[in-house]
């Protein structure tokens, strides 16, 4: 049961990441923005052709090597720990769906769909699949930090 839901929660993640680009390519043009949710985040439709914060332009496959390599990575963790806790399991279905989710966009298209504008700081213009990653890697974070301190590892 526990892996029918982690797939099916892996699956709503990475629909909804790639519906909400598809929307944004559809309604907006590029760098057109469109207020959402003022004054916390608009929608800005960009491509990027790097990583986080647009580095490392036009290495696509770099990125192909690293996001098979972390998601390889997440999948293995995920498998070998199925009976974990359900934070370390959020995490790995969050890494995954993330990376998953960019990696659709870099072979389909050769570029990230990005559209998530934060109006109350001067942050980078994102999506939900980085938000996803991004949420994940903390959430591993705190699991790991956690489970040392407390002597257990999983």
């Amino acid at each position: 049961m526990r892996k029918i839901i982690i797939l099916l929660a892996l699956l709503f993640l990475i629909m909804m990441d790639q519906l909400s680009k598809f929307w944004i390519v559809d309604h907006l043009t590029i760098g057109e923005i469109q207020q959402f949710f003022p004054p916390i985040f608009s929608l800005t439709y960009v491509r990027n052709y790097g990583a986080a914060f647009s580095i490392l332009q036009n290495q696509q496959w770099f990125f192909f090597l690293i996001t098979l390599a972390v998601i390889g990575g997440a999948v293995y963790y995920l498998i070998k720990y199925l009976k974990a806790s359900v934070w370390l399991l959020t995490a790995l279905i969050l890494i995954i769906a993330g990376g998953l989710g960019n990696f659709i966009d870099r072979i389909r298209l050769g570029y990230v769909v990005d559209m998530i504008h934060l109006d109350f700081m001067d942050f980078a213009i994102f999506n939900l699949a980085d938000a996803y990653l991004s949420i994940g890697v903390v959430i591993l974070i705190i699991v790991f930090w956690k489970e040392e301190k407390d002597g257990s590892y999983h």
